[in-house]
């Protein structure tokens, strides 16, 4: 029987892109090898956005393409290596085995997107150190031109201190 692992959960309102890109930049910096930030939410909620700015504050520079249609983008920042992984497209567990993710995880993180398609190789107890995120558009804004996102984390083992002092 799998061990249980400490966890923190947190939820954040995210009022613009800015606040997107800040938080990613805290995720940034407590990012290591062997972390799994899982990023769920419905088309358009934000996955891509957070990504993107994750991996512009570990150093990445250029054009960040949504893996949507390649399911694997990798980038070797000068801190670490990190996968950025598009699942919607996933239809079989066997899909998810030639991606080689256990590997990337060896050496570096994942951004995962989509993750309910991960499997059970990759939940919090299985590996090193997990964030969950759900962004959701938050329906109540005024301004219909306004996009606020509303963020609901929860980090598994290692990723349980890192969040709480991130959303301190």
């Amino acid at each position: 029987m799998p061990t249980p692992v400490a966890s923190y959960s947190a939820a954040l309102d995210l009022a613009d892109e800015a606040a997107t890109r800040g938080f990613a930049a805290r995720l940034a910096s407590y990012l290591e090898p062997g972390d799994l930030i899982a990023l769920e939410g419905d088309l358009g909620a934000g996955k891509s956005t957070l990504a993107r700015a994750l991996l512009r504050a570990l150093g990445v520079e250029g054009e960040i393409p949504s893996p949507t249609f390649t399911l694997i983008q990798q980038y070797d920042t000068a801190y670490l290596p990190v996968a950025h992984v598009d699942l919607y497209r996933i239809e079989d567990d066997s899909e998810i085995e030639e991606l080689g993710l256990e590997d990337a995880l060896d050496f570096g993180a994942l951004l995962v997107e989509w993750p309910a398609r991960l499997g059970r190789g990759f939940e919090a107890n299985r590996v090193k150190g997990r964030l969950d995120i759900a962004l959701t558009l938050d329906d109540a804004t005024e301004d219909p031109a306004v996009e606020k996102r509303k963020l609901a984390a929860t980090g598994h083992g290692g990723w349980a201190a890192k969040l709480e002092r991130i959303v301190a």
